[in-house]
């Protein structure tokens, strides 16, 4: 029993982990949005996604997508536009 413990407890850690990093995330991703608003939402969503296609890590790419698609709690309506522009192509 005393060995379910500390895996337990190891999982809760990494649940959070991910958490703490959506949260991230979704708040470096609104900063974004919110500098290209100004382009209007014709252009801003292209302007994230090129932004964010430019300068986040793949594994931070990916980790959005991923809180996206489970319903992108806390991201800006724009930021949700841009990661629509992120998504791989289906041939």
């Amino acid at each position: 029993m005393s060995q379910w413990i500390p895996a337990f407890a190891g999982m809760t850690a990494v649940l959070e982990g991910l958490a703490m990093q959506a949260e991230k995330l979704v708040y470096m991703a609104n900063q974004i949005a919110a500098f290209f608003k100004a382009q209007g939402e014709a252009k801003a969503p292209a302007g994230i996604a090129d932004h964010m296609a430019k300068f986040w890590d793949p594994r931070m790419r990916k980790a959005i997508l991923a809180h996206e698609a489970t319903g992108g709690e806390g991201l800006d309506p724009l930021a949700l536009k841009a990661l629509d522009l992120l998504k791989p192509k289906q041939a």
